[in-house]
């Protein structure tokens, strides 16, 4: 069960995993900034798995993970349209095709490159206008 969010595997098996991705990153932005593990944690959002394969079987719903089909030289390019603060956790799983969490399971190192546009590239663009929801839920 460690494969999925820390609270959803607790609802399912009643353990506590605490290495996955999320638990990865809410533990390094906490140690980073110097705040506790409850001030990092609402920041640290759903993880985007950008490089793993998983889904749901069909059939039975049942939730799977298998090795990655990245191969060397692929790559994502971002646009940040606001400040953000991008973090990145490399499996814990390694490449998901082998054993969880183990030191049998292959791992490959990750590039990430942070550029800015040359001036005047983005012409007349402006950052958007900040998300009008108000965050009542329905009960304001």
């Amino acid at each position: 069960m460690g494969r999925l969010h820390p609270a959803l595997t607790n609802l399912l098996s009643g353990d506590n995993y605490h290495y996955c991705c999320h638990s990865n990153l809410t533990r390094a932005l906490a140690d980073h900034l110097g705040i506790s593990l409850a001030a990092a944690e609402p920041h640290i959002h759903d993880v985007l798995n950008v490089f793993m394969c998983t889904g749901f079987t069909r059939d039975t719903g049942q939730y799977f993970m298998k090795a990655s089909p990245v191969r060397p030289g692929d790559y994502l390019e971002f646009f940040a349209e606001i400040d953000l603060l991008g973090a990145l956790s490399a499996c814990p799983g390694g490449d998901c095709g082998a054993e969880h969490t183990s030191d049998a399971a292959p791992c490959f190192p990750l590039q990430v490159e942070i550029f800015a546009p040359q001036e005047g590239a983005l012409g007349d663009w402006r950052s958007p206008a900040r998300n009008g929801y108000d965050q009542t839920h329905g009960r304001g």
